[in-house]
C-alpha cells in the first residue's frame, strides 16, 4: 500500500508543480524527497511519513499562498484521504509541512519529531550549495529583485511577516537566510552534507565580490 500511495502523491505533485519558475518546482520537490530518503537511512524513523511530508512540503508555501497553514492542511487532507491514508498519519504529515519552513529564522523551531527533522534538513539542503545559488537567483529574478546593491545592507528580521514581505537584492538573501542554515541542521547526515554546500556558497560570494570590484 505504502509504495502505491507514494507513487500517487509523486504524480500529483509533479503535475501540479512542473514548470514552476521560482526554484520551487517539481524538481525541487523531488530533490528534497531524495535527500529525505538518504537522511532517513541513518535514522530510526517512519519512512512513510518522511516520504509523504517531503513530497508535500511545498503544497502550500507561505511565500506564495495566503493562510498557508490552513491551505496546507486542506490540500493534504484532500490528497491523502482520497488515497486512504490513516488520519493519524495525515496529521503527522500536516504538522511537519506546517513547521518545516525557515520563515526568517525568527521563531522557535516547532518540529518535534525525527521525521520532521529529516524533512526540514532535506529542504534546507536544497536551499544551499550550487543548486541553492541557482534557486536564489531564479527566485529573485521572478520577483524583480536586483542581483546586488552594495548600498543596501542585509536585515535582521524581527518577525515572520517582516521576512515574508521583504524585497531586497538577491545577494542579501545569502546573509539573511542561506548562510544560517548550516548551523540549524538537525541530523548528523544533514550537518555533514550541509558543510560542503555551505563552503561552496562562501567561495561563490568571494568570487562574486572579486569580479564586482574588478579584481579578477
Amino acid at each position: 500500500m505504502y509504495e502505491g500511495v507514494i507513487k500517487s502523491v509523486r504524480k500529483i505533485m509533479e503535475e501540479k508543480f512542473s514548470g514552476e519558475s521560482t526554484g520551487h518546482d517539481w524538481f525541487h520537490i523531488e530533490r528534497v524527497w531524495r535527500n529525505a530518503k538518504l537522511i532517513a537511512q541513518n535514522e530510526a524513523c517512519d519512512s512513510f511519513i518522511v516520504e509523504l511530508a517531503a513530497l508535500l512540503h511545498d503544497v502550500a508555501d507561505h511565500k506564495f499562498v495566503k493562510n498557508a497553514n490552513e491551505e496546507a492542511e486542506k490540500r493534504i487532507n484532500q490528497i491523502l484521504l482520497e488515497l486512504n491514508v490513516e488520519h493519524h498519519q495525515i496529521n503527522q504529515v500536516i504538522e511537519i509541512v506546517q513547521n518545516c519552513s525557515f520563515k526568517g529564522g525568527v521563531s522557535e523551531n516547532k518540529i518535534n519529531s525525527i521525521e520532521g527533522f529529516i524533512v526540514q534538513d532535506a529542504d534546507r539542503l536544497d536551499a544551499i550549495g550550487a543548486i541553492g545559488v541557482a534557486r536564489t537567483f531564479a527566485y529573485g529574478g521572478k520577483f524583480g529583485n536586483e542581483i546586488y546593491n552594495p548600498n543596501i545592507e542585509p536585515q535582521n528580521f524581527k518577525s515572520e511577516e517582516e521576512y515574508r514581505n521583504s524585497r531586497t537584492h538577491t545577494i542579501n538573501h545569502f546573509y539573511e537566510k542561506l548562510l544560517k542554515l548550516k548551523d540549524g541542521m538537525n541530523t548528523e547526515t544533514g550537518k555533514r552534507l550541509a558543510e560542503e554546500r555551505h563552503n561552496f556558497m562562501l567561495k561563490f560570494l568571494e568570487q562574486f565580490y572579486a569580479e564586482w570590484e574588478g579584481a579578477c
